[in-house]
């Protein structure tokens, strides 16, 4: 058994100040990206395979494809920002409220 004091820790501050309880940060893992690049090792998956994936992409928009024009844009452009809140008809994104009110004030009336 040792003599010496263990550091007292704060409830909700395990780690010193300056110390990271992440240093490497949030791991880079894109688990359909991997699989993608897995299956295209395993279809002697080259350069020239992804090209192909490519152009049958491009043909596809080409012809009037509306999920592969997207997928084009959003590959090109990014993705277009969600709306975090409302929209619908049911939860408006705005809601307007309207009050009128007239308050009355005597100030020589005094409700002890």
């Amino acid at each position: 058994m040792s003599d010496e004091a263990e550091p007292k820790r704060v409830i909700g501050r395990p780690f010193q100040p300056g110390q990271s309880g992440n240093p490497n940060g949030r791991p880079k893992v894109k688990p359909f990206r991997n699989a993608l690049s897995e299956a295209l090792k395993a279809a002697g998956g080259d350069d020239e395979m992804l090209r192909a994936v490519a152009l049958a992409l491009v043909s596809k928009a080409k012809e009037g494809d509306v999920p592969a024009i997207k997928e084009l844009a959003d590959r090109l452009d990014g993705k277009v920002a969600q709306a975090i809140i409302g929209g619908d008809e049911d939860d408006p994104a705005i809601r307007t409220i309207t009050r009128i009110e007239t308050v009355i004030v005597d100030p020589q009336e005094r409700n002890g």
